[in-house]
């Protein structure tokens, strides 16, 4: 007769899945499914946890999960002894010590009270503990609180009076008595020109400019009668007219005619 582990392995093997995919499916552990299957079922874990993921993995497979966890309460594991807890009286606490299992228990009601307040108060722990799983701490209570920033607001106050009394001290002339006597000049700050040239259209004229270090072109198009324009000179400019007679250049207020007539170039340093 097959044992629990082998009727597991062969189902999903009959379902053609390997235990990674059925772990996916099922969100239990591949270790917990593998151990499951080798009909090994010491888990390290809460005993309803082992029969929860027991029976969910046998119903994921298609087969009986009542019929796999009698068999599983058969091997002698489905009932699980229970510790008493041991309990220490301190005072007027009453301290429990319980497993981990234990630890979902309602808190114990004061043996002075009624038993209808002891079932409301059972009740309402229960909802209080059933939201959340983090475990309850003490309340802080709200004189502590304001307490606490009464005494911060001080201290605050106090580091401040420190402080301008210190400033005080520290500066007994005034700013305003200061600002009188040394009045603060701002220094100009001159701007360093860059130097430039003008070309000046005499008469209808194309002409190109490009840059001897770079070999860069600065201006190339046509100036009609009038017409100015001014470009950058870092270092020398090679200046191309088609008609030199129809155009002059200004460099530092002064005006040059260009040393040709016709198509030409010209080198300006």
């Amino acid at each position: 007769m097959q044992n629990i582990g082998e009727r597991l392995e062969e189902a999903r093997k009959r379902k053609g899945i390997s235990i990674r995919e059925a772990a996916e499916t099922t969100k239990i552990r591949s270790d917990y499914l593998h151990k499951f299957e080798s009909n090994q079922f010491d888990l390290n874990l809460a005993e309803i946890y082992v029969r929860g993921f027991l029976r969910n993995y046998a119903t994921f497979l298609k087969l009986p999960a009542d019929k796999i966890l009698n068999d599983y309460v058969a091997l002698g594991r489905g009932d699980a002894k229970p510790r008493q807890p041991s309990r220490e009286i301190y005072g007027r606490m009453d301290v429990s010590i319980a497993s981990a299992d234990e630890r979902t228990v309602e808190k114990s009601v004061p043996a002075e009270a009624p038993a209808g307040e002891a079932d409301t108060g059972r009740r309402s722990s229960g909802l209080a503990r059933s939201g959340s799983s983090l475990p309850e701490g003490p309340a802080i209570s709200p004189q502590l609180v304001f307490r606490g920033g009464i005494a911060l607001i001080a201290i605050v106050g106090l580091l401040l009076v420190v402080w301008v009394v210190k400033a005080i001290i520290s500066d007994p002339v005034p700013a305003t008595e200061r600002s009188r006597s040394s009045p603060v000049t701002a220094s100009p700050v001159q701007a360093v020109a860059e130097p430039t040239v003008t070309l000046i259209a005499l008469d209808t004229v194309r002409v190109k400019v490009v840059q001897d270090a770079d070999n860069r072109e600065l201006f190339q198009g046509t100036l009609v009668r009038g017409q100015t324009q001014t470009v950058s000179k870092r270092g020398a400019l090679y200046i191309t007219a088609s008609a030199g007679k129809n155009l002059e250049i200004e460099i530092n207020g002064k005006r040059y005619p260009m040393p040709f007539e016709g198509y030409d170039r010209a080198k300006i340093n």
